[in-house]
């Protein structure tokens, strides 16, 4: 029996990325398993984004709404997708030469995957400094001789939850779970990535690295949204759907590490009142001791900060999650 015949199309959306877009498609026409089609989404540029992009002619098709976000982007990419996978790619990120290939023979041979992700590169290519995201030794070990993780949310609480860019998704499941959730300034991926692995908990992982991902990328969204409310309706909302799908026990780990998460976050750049913010509405997901120590830490954020070298260290000795 031969190997089923996998299509694919790849969507990029982009916004005022003129400066890298070019390297990014020609990472996409340069893969020893070329892409069924690219489509590149302009979410209403300011920038000559359209000129560049149209200079690839007809290897790449060009689509222009006005500005959206990043979610309704990909949506409009995915909806206009003629192909049965949509893989995904950001205007300023790029994929190593044989990515699809992988992917491609990653999924014959586990034909059961409806997605599969994979390790990545992260790059400050300024200063010449290029890294692997995940240890792969510590992703094998928590594979244990699977090409797959059984659950997404194992997967992500254990450190190792992909990125948009090493994503390779069926297009049906996309439409399942709903797109992309217009309006979802900060963690709109995750947001996607939750809701179907409520449906679909399995997905294949390569510990390989297949994409570069750039930082220090000008009015990047991390930077751009980083308020608390955000958060707080992320995970208020997909603790009530997890319930609903009776996933609620599993994804409650992934709540707790994603808000002590932002909590750190919030101490490095000397956010004092959001961490009270946060323990005020997501409390609930940690223990008391954690919310007390956490609180007295707030009184004084100066010496907290000081301090944190010697934090981390005592947390990694007793493995408490401060």
């Amino acid at each position: 029996m031969s190997d089923p015949i996998l299509t694919i199309s790849v969507v990029i959306p982009a916004y005022n990325a003129a400066e890298y877009i070019a390297r990014t498609i020609e990472s996409v026409l340069t893969q020893t398993h070329p892409a069924d089609e690219i489509i590149v989404v302009d979410d209403g540029s300011s920038d000559n984004t359209a000129d560049v992009v149209r200079s690839f002619g007809d290897k790449v098709i060009f689509l222009r709404q006005e500005n959206a976000g990043a979610s309704v982007a990909r949506n409009t990419g995915i909806q206009a997708a003629r192909y049965d996978r949509i893989a995904f790619l950001d205007a300023d990120d790029e994929w190593v030469p044989k990515k699809l290939e992988l992917q491609i023979e990653h999924l014959q041979s586990n034909p059961d995957l409806v997605w599969t992700m994979s390790n990545y590169f992260c790059c400050c290519c300024e200063q010449n400094h290029r890294q692997w995201v995940y240890d792969q030794g510590r992703s094998a070990a928590l594979l244990a001789e699977r090409e797959y993780y059984e659950d997404y949310f194992d997967s992500y609480k254990n450190g190792t939850c992909g990125y948009t860019g090493t994503m390779l998704i069926n297009k049906t499941v996309l439409f399942e779970a709903g797109l992309f959730r217009p309006g979802q300034l900060r963690m709109n991926d995750e947001d996607m990535w939750f809701r179907i692995a409520y449906r679909y908990p399995k997905v294949g992982y390569l510990t390989e690295p297949l994409v570069v991902y750039h930082q220090g990328t000008p009015d990047s969204i991390v930077k751009k949204h980083n308020t608390p409310e955000i958060i707080i309706e992320l995970l208020n909302r997909h603790i009530e759907l997890a319930s609903q799908q009776g996933r609620l026990d599993v994804f409650l780990t992934v709540a707790r590490s994603i808000t002590k998460m932002w909590i750190h976050w919030s101490w490095e750049d000397q956010r004092t009142f959001q961490i009270r913010l946060l323990l005020k509405e997501l409390g609930y997901l940690l223990p008391i001791w954690y919310r007390v120590a956490v609180y007295l830490l707030t009184i004084s954020p100066g010496l907290t900060l000081r301090c944190m070298p010697v934090l981390r260290k005592i947390n990694k000795v007793l493995k408490i999650g401060l």
